[in-house]
């Protein structure tokens, strides 16, 4: 993450602040909040941050989390995590957005679009129409006609009347604002302790700024439940091409004895009267895999990362090594699916259902 004293140059583009504080309890807990799940090898508030840092006219992006998911984001954002402002977000979604508006009263865009992290979805198309409808005092909502047919439901539980369709439309996001008057609107709505707003346009309304309704997209879908989130990894899992791209990288390393009392091999320590020699835990096993790991992602071998001339990593554990190039194959859109490690050696006797278990634990992401 950015610090804050690190303002990002506006240069006349869009601000972003996406909505990623939310804790999904209709998504279900079980894997976490619904932003940081994967979908497509990826969490999906890495497809969101994706879309919007590849777009040309986007120029400073916040990111209101969770207190508790600093870790969480910084793992599912990877390499783009340094190139946001993330700021802990607030009890509601309509608090965070203020808190994120906040963040951007320094860079100062004009244009301004509010997003929800969970929709994974969203297209350069939809950006540019939002920012082409946003107006000095007018503001600009995704949405589609409503297709479904709507039914009002009584007290106890049957249909009380069917609600004309005519005129009504699902909203989306990202919507799109002109900045200092979304941000008045909802500095004034805290102050008066209006907090019933579900979305940016809703507040837009209560501020008298008109709003425009863009064409949105069918596919622009928020993953509100457990199960869409299965069917948005489902969808990109389809999407991918029929000969997937399966990388196979290659480790070796040798290190010769010295005096000691055990050997180190895939994080378990073997009793024995020698030792391996090396700047670290001399880790033979893990040492190989670690470059093989480094090589599926050309990210270069474990000298590059864990140079022996730097003495932080005199003595260090090799699973430090497994993790770090592990954590970078899953930053750059990569699953393990399996590793091999060949011990060659006459003694000490290594007990492989030990070590396999160690490495199960290193690689888990």
């Amino acid at each position: 993450m950015t610090d804050a004293s690190e303002k990002q140059d506006a240069d006349g583009k869009v601000g972003v602040v996406i909505v990623a504080a939310g804790r999904g309890a209709r998504a279900g807990q079980a894997d976490g909040p619904k932003q940081y799940q994967r979908i497509g090898g990826r969490a999906v508030i890495a497809h969101t941050l994706a879309t919007f840092l590849s777009h040309p006219r986007i120029g400073p992006v916040v990111v209101a989390i969770h207190a508790d998911d600093a870790e969480l984001f910084e793992r599912a954002a990877g390499a783009n995590a340094k190139r946001v402002f993330a700021v802990t977000g607030g009890s509601s979604r309509q608090a965070s957005v203020r808190l994120g508006l906040l963040a951007l009263r320094d860079q100062a865009p004009a244009k301004v679009l509010v997003h929800d992290a969970v929709r994974p979805f969203l297209d350069a198309g939809l950006i540019d129409r939002t920012i082409e409808a946003i107006g000095e005092r007018q503001g600009a909502l995704p949405a589609l006609p409503v297709a479904d047919t709507l039914k009002r439901e009584s007290a106890d539980g049957m249909i009380e009347e069917t609600v004309s369709r005519a005129g009504l439309h699902a909203a989306q996001t990202p919507q799109g604002f002109p900045f200092w008057p979304l941000l008045a609107a909802h500095e004034k709505a805290h102050h008066l302790g209006k907090t019933d707003f579900t979305d940016d346009a809703a507040i837009a309304e209560w501020a008298h700024i008109p709003v425009k309704i863009v064409t949105g997209s069918p596919g622009n879908v928020k993953l509100t439940w457990a199960r869409d989130v299965a069917m948005a990894d489902q969808r990109l899992a389809s999407a991918q091409p029929r000969f997937p791209d399966i990388r196979t990288g290659n480790g070796y390393d040798v290190h010769a004895f010295e005096p000691g009392d055990h050997v180190t091999l895939c994080g378990v320590a073997i009793p024995y009267d020698r030792k391996l020699s090396g700047h670290s835990d001399a880790d033979v096993g893990l040492h190989a895999l670690t470059d093989a790991l480094l090589a599926t992602c050309r990210a270069g071998d474990i000298g590059t990362h864990f140079p022996p001339s730097d003495p932080q990593w005199k003595g260090a554990a090799s699973k430090i090594f497994v993790e770090h190039a592990a954590k970078l194959v899953r930053e750059r859109g990569g699953r393990i699916a399996n590793a091999d490690v060949t011990l060659i050696c006459e003694a000490p006797a290594a007990l492989a259902h030990q070590l396999r278990g160690m490495l199960d634990e290193d690689l888990r992401g």
